[in-house]
């Protein structure tokens, strides 16, 4: 569950239990889901619903008929459609995934929400702050589900990091580095920075629990004019803690770490890895407190043992689907719902300006003075 505490710096509080599913009830099955866009993770989408049988009619919609007869063809049972309308008029369809390209998030949500459906969005939620307030709203207004595709909030490592810094094991967190960088996919719609920055962004609020009260970036574009493929974001948190996040689509290699440095301990998550994803290392720099005079002043460094924790690894996305799924049963709030979206949004719109200013430092507030609170 998450809220906000004030538009200037939000406080996220986030309840997690094991793969990140929740098991509150299972008792029917839904009518209908359906997964619109087939392209790069769509298909996945239908293959976790299709193994996890929460619904009695899986229907995946794409213009493209190729597409439709492989998945037909992949997954027997599950039913295909070109027509985005005739999903919108199924009244058996209680949920839509939409996994479309992210321009096509907004309207297609929007209208999924005026349909009387609940609606899960691939990351990001929409383009700007504007677009996703007004899904908020609509989704309060109908008592629909509106759920962002933050899939790394419900991944074992994530989930893990999250235990470990709410206990203090780490102290007080004074930085966070992140590097997502890897050879392509370029997108035709959006810059890296959207397409691959919103994932750590939504990992850093998760495990931060409150906004930064400004981000600045720098970018620059090497092969479409005006599309950034290579990025580095700086977000500014409250009593001088910042995240720095380098996103690519121009590196040799695939690289997915995140280290986080804290006043006791440091944690290093490496998603490639196979087996030992995250690593906590004490080590760190203790300062003697008392001196008489600045040739006493010295630091002390510190060398301790390293501590691999044990993970119970699932697929994300096969927690996400459950999630989402239980949340329409229940009609309850998923734990990224339409604010965790907006949230992430007002960082990534921030982040664009910044670009477009010479990385400027452009305050986040300012995006989130309308946000909405939930509790109203």
């Amino acid at each position: 569950m998450s809220e906000f505490a004030d538009a200037g710096e939000t406080v996220v509080r986030v309840a997690r239990n094991g793969d990140g599913a929740d098991r509150s009830s299972q008792t029917r099955p839904l009518r209908g889901v359906a997964v619109v866009g087939l392209g790069y993770w769509g298909p996945n989408w239908v293959r976790n619903l299709y193994q996890l049988r929460r619904a009695e009619r899986v229907v995946a919609c794409d213009l493209d008929r190729e597409r439709c007869e492989r998945i037909r063809g992949l997954f027997p049972g599950v039913e295909t459609c070109a027509r985005f309308e005739d999903v919108l008029e199924d009244p058996d369809i209680e949920g839509v995934i939409i996994a479309t390209p992210v321009s096509r998030h907004y309207p297609m949500a929007r209208r999924v929400l005026e349909s009387g459906k609940s609606v899960l969005v691939e990351k990001p939620l929409a383009m700007s702050p504007a677009e996703a307030t007004e899904l908020v709203h609509l989704a309060r207004e109908g008592g629909r589900v509106l759920m962002a595709g933050h899939t790394f909030e419900y991944s074992a490592p994530v989930l893990k990091i999250h235990e470990v810094i709410s206990a203090g094991e780490l102290g007080e967190v004074f930085y966070v580095s992140s590097i997502r960088a890897n050879l392509g996919l370029f997108q035709h719609d959006v810059n890296v920075v959207w397409d691959l920055a919103t994932h750590d962004i939504s990992i850093i609020l998760m495990i931060m629990g409150r906004m930064p009260r400004a981000v600045s970036c720098h970018g620059q574009s090497h092969y479409r004019g005006g599309v950034e493929d290579v990025a580095l974001l700086a977000l500014h948190f409250a009593r001088n803690v910042i995240a720095f996040i380098h996103v690519s689509w121009l590196d040799p290699n695939k690289i997915r770490r995140t280290t986080i440095v804290g006043s006791r301990k440091m944690l290093v998550y490496d998603d490639t890895a196979l087996q030992e994803k995250i690593r906590i290392y004490d080590k760190g720099v203790d300062v003697h407190r008392y001196y008489d005079n600045f040739g006493e002043f010295q630091f002390s460094y510190r060398y301790g043992d390293i501590q691999i924790p044990r993970l119970e690894e699932a697929e994300p996305l096969k927690a996400e689907c459950e999630h989402f799924a239980d949340c329409i049963h229940n009609a309850s709030t998923p734990r990224t719902d339409g604010l965790s979206g907006l949230r992430v949004v007002s960082v990534l719109h921030a982040a664009n300006l910044s670009l477009k200013q010479g990385g400027r430092k452009v305050p986040v507030e300012n995006f989130l003075a309308g946000a909405i609170d939930e509790r109203r």
